[in-house]
């Protein structure tokens, strides 16, 4: 994963710092004593910030698999 900004998320944010915001969001939601509204947006923030970790934890797997020599060519050439 280049260290370039997601596309639409805005500033770019470390895989820890989305992270660290979406437990924060998800406490809060937990703990209630919010408005509907504010709820919906807590909610809209924490599907954008897992968004964010799953495009970080797609990037470490390519990286792992291209560093491993894990293709799924070789995979399959293999079953004969």
């Amino acid at each position: 994963m280049t260290t370039e900004a997601l596309p639409g998320t805005g500033p770019e944010l470390s895989y820890e710092q989305a992270r660290d915001e979406l437990i924060s969001i998800v406490q809060r939601l937990e703990t209630g004593g919010t408005s509907l509204e504010e709820s919906l947006a807590l909610w809209e923030r924490g599907e954008e910030l897992a968004a964010i970790c799953q495009t970080w934890l797609d990037g470490a797997r390519q990286r792992l698999a291209a560093a491993s020599g894990d293709n799924a060519e070789n995979d399959t050439s293999d079953a004969t």
